[in-house]
């Protein structure tokens, strides 16, 4: 009797533990890669907006059995990201900066925000080293050249930091994710329509009268700035042929100060220019002030870009242009900051997954080519993030927004 129940207890005990290594294995929720994941990519990101959800939502979303966002499912809370601009100063940085903050906070990870006053690769690398060397859990980066920032970013990678990239983005090789404000032909689309638009707006037939237009923005290194102005080149050769771009591209390297002067360069070269697109969130407002200075209004030239609302808000209560855009830079750079996060805490991603960002919403990861059509994409941790939607700003709207 006395074995019988020996046995019994063994029985059970061995069953209990079966059990609970099984249970052990459901944590696995990864989702598999969608077929075709990149087709109609564009369309997908121009129509399908989605709502933020509350930091209440979220927390109910990650808690339902079926949730595939959680691949790997490690905690983000108590890991460091070193979140870097292409320059400090710049509004459209700084309010990047401030949506990571107040994400970070209600996420239980720190951001530290490191930069220079100078855009330049070397300036970016000493940032970067110096992130390394500080035993950062991961790295957020905007990168002023590609190229520049590789070999660092690849030494970070091997070192064992996250590496993601916002705004700017680096070789695909030298990085997890990316989190992209729109494809260049969703964004070059959009700076054409808004030059299209306000040019209506001012009496010219966009589609029959010769519009005489030139390109403002930061340097020809930049990855996202000049993938941008190359799709507006293609859609401007087909649906407007009687567009004549006068002269080769201006660059004004995200000076303040040279924006100002190289847009007074511009408007020297030619008066009577009809168009000017300042895809750059600091030569936007530099062309601008030239032609305040110069005392052009909306009504004598069209000028539109890139910027955040405040920053170009007294350019249109003055008069100076109709319209401009952009997206919520602090959305796009607390999401960077959080996937880098993700990806430091152990979890693993694939094109088709899709990641419930608390406080923000669903987002997918798309493959590499959705930017660049030559880029491949790796089986795991590698791919985009596009955000949602991109904003028209006029003096309509100008004041529901404060970044």
């Amino acid at each position: 009797m006395k074995m019988k129940k020996v046995l019994s207890l063994v029985l059970a005990l061995s069953l209990a533990l079966s059990l609970t290594a099984c249970g052990g294995n459901n944590a696995d929720t990864s989702t598999p890669a969608k077929e075709d994941s990149n087709t109609e990519a564009d369309d997908s990101a121009k129509d399908d907006v989605e709502e933020k959800e509350t930091p209440e939502d979220s927390a109910d979303d990650g808690e339902t059995a079926d949730d595939t966002s959680s691949a790997g499912g490690a905690d983000v809370s108590g890991k460091t990201v070193v979140f870097i601009p292409k320059v400090t100063g710049n509004a459209f940085f700084e309010a990047a900066n401030d949506g990571a903050q107040k994400y970070a906070k209600d996420w239980g990870f720190t951001v530290e925000y490191e930069g220079s006053a100078t855009a330049g690769a070397a300036e970016q690398v000493e940032v970067i080293n110096k992130a390394v060397a500080s035993g950062a859990d991961a790295i957020c980066i905007s990168t002023v050249d590609a190229a520049g920032v590789k070999d660092a970013l690849m030494e970070a990678k091997d070192a064992g930091v996250a590496v993601c990239t916002w705004d700017s983005d680096a070789a695909a090789d030298a990085r997890a994710l990316m989190v992209s404000q729109g494809t260049p032909e969703i964004l070059g689309q959009m700076l054409v329509d808004m030059s299209v638009d306000a040019l209506k707006k001012r009496g010219v037939d966009p589609e029959k009268d010769e519009v005489n237009y030139v390109w403002h923005y930061s340097q020809a290194t930049v990855t996202d700035q000049n993938s941008w102005q190359v799709a507006g080149e293609a859609i401007i050769a087909e649906k407007y042929p009687n567009w004549k771009k006068v002269a080769d591209n201006y660059y004004s390297n995200q000076d303040a100060e040279q924006a100002v002067t190289t847009g007074a360069a511009i408007l020297d070269a030619y008066p009577d220019i009809d168009l000017i697109i300042c895809n750059d969130s600091t030569a936007l407002p530099g062309q601008l002030k030239a032609a305040q200075n110069e005392g052009i209004t909306k009504d004598d030239m069209t000028i539109t870009g890139f910027a955040t609302p405040q920053a170009i808000k007294e350019y249109c209560e003055a008069g100076v242009l109709y319209e401009w855009g952009l997206w919520d830079c602090g959305i796009q750079g607390a999401l960077g900051c959080y996937l880098a996060a993700y990806i430091a805490a152990g979890n693993d991603v694939a094109v088709g997954d899709k990641i419930n960002v608390p406080g923000i919403g669903e987002v997918e990861v798309m493959a590499n080519d959705c930017l660049n059509e030559s880029d491949t994409t790796a089986d795991k941790n590698n791919g985009v993030v596009l955000l949602p939607e991109r904003v028209i700003f006029d003096e309509t709207n100008v004041n529901d927004y404060n970044f």
